[in-house]
C-alpha cells in the first residue's frame, strides 16, 4: 500500500476580506427582509428590516445625509442645544445688558408700586 501526499494549492486569484469590504462600501449592498407572525389568519407582529451598508459617500450620493443635522452625532446635550451652540457672552454684551438693566431698575423705582398692587 502506498500513501500519496496531497499538495495544498492556493489560488492567485483570492479576495481578502480587506478588499471584500472596500468593493461593499464603495457599491453598497442593501438587505431587506419582512418577518410576520400570524396566528389563524390574525396578524399579531409585523417587523420590516431595511439596512443599506455603504461609505459616506455613496451614502451622500444616494441622498442620504441624516447624520449631518443630528445633534448626537455633533457632541451636543440633547437637552440644551442652544446653550451649546451659543458663544459666551463679551464683555462689551455683559456691559451693555448690564447697562439695560440699571435703566430698568432706575425707572422701577421712580414709578413707584404699580396701582393696585398690594402693599406691605
Amino acid at each position: 500500500m502506498s500513501l500519496q501526499r496531497a499538495s495544498l494549492t492556493h489560488s492567485t486569484n483570492s479576495t481578502s476580506v480587506a478588499d471584500l469590504l472596500e468593493r461593499v462600501l464603495d457599491k453598497g449592498i442593501v438587505i431587506a427582509g419582512d418577518i410576520r407572525i400570524k396566528l389563524v389568519d390574525i396578524e399579531l407582529l409585523t417587523i420590516q428590516l431595511r439596512l443599506v451598508i455603504c461609505s459616506v459617500d455613496k451614502a451622500r450620493e444616494m441622498g442620504i445625509d441624516w447624520w449631518s443635522d443630528n445633534a448626537m452625532f455633533k457632541g451636543l446635550s440633547k437637552q440644551e442645544p442652544a446653550l451649546a451652540l451659543t458663544a459666551p457672552p463679551t464683555a462689551a454684551a455683559t456691559a451693555s445688558i448690564e447697562d439695560r438693566l440699571a435703566r430698568i431698575e432706575s425707572l422701577l423705582i421712580k414709578q413707584g408700586p404699580a396701582e393696585g398692587a398690594a402693599q406691605p
